[in-house]
């Protein structure tokens, strides 16, 4: 798994849980707003951290972290997802996936094996627009697959959505009527921090 960023402690990440923030390098779409280039554009891609580093960071932070969130990039593309998350869970940790929901079958392998506790989807744009705001064709039907997925499954999970430059009012009840059904955050747009986040280590 391509690890491109660690975060050791974040009180924002994981709805009612102290986690750090593990970020995975690559992703399947082009968002124009994206908020984490570094980790998109392979040309942009720092030397990715040690898998077994990170695990041991988080071996240390058992008793003062409640939980580990994946995010990315998108982290579903990652062969060894499944494997992270297990070593995770085996270090008593809660799990948290963000993903773009582009891929339903991981999402469900992930829930079938117990491997998440959380998942959070972007619900980036009306149907009709979002091969505009994820800058490349996308399959909706797997999207409203993964919604599906993630409400028949009884998981705690959240669709979240942020208003990006050009995300009309019209845009935002049609969105509103896609996540009826369940639990939706709005998203302030933030312009990217250059660079970050980076594959370093931050204090502790």
């Amino acid at each position: 798994m391509r690890i491109g960023g660690f975060v050791p402690c974040s009180v924002n990440d994981f709805p009612g849980r102290l986690a750090a923030v593990v970020f995975t390098q690559g992703c399947n779409w082009r968002c124009p707003w994206c908020h984490n280039p570094a980790l998109v554009y392979p040309e942009r891609f720092t030397l990715p951290l040690p898998v077994f580093e990170v695990l041991a960071r988080l071996a240390a932070r058992r008793g003062k972290l409640d939980g580990v969130v994946v995010s990315g990039g998108e982290p579903t593309l990652q062969p060894g997802l499944g494997a992270f998350l297990a070593e995770v869970r085996k270090l008593g940790f809660a799990t948290k996936l963000d993903t773009n929901g582009s891929r339903p079958a991981v999402v469900r392998a992930l829930l079938a094996f117990g491997l998440l506790d959380f998942v959070a989807m972007d619900l980036k744009a009306p149907w009709s627009r979002y091969a505009e705001a994820a800058g490349t064709e996308v399959s909706t039907a797997a999207l409203v697959e993964t919604i599906a997925l993630l409400r028949s499954s009884g998981i705690a999970h959240q669709l979240r959505t942020t208003r990006w430059p050009g995300l009309t009012a019209d845009d935002e009840r049609l969105i509103s009527a896609l996540a009826a059904g369940s639990p939706h955050a709005w998203q302030e747009y933030r312009v990217p921090t250059p660079g970050l986040p980076t594959a370093s280590w931050p204090a502790a």
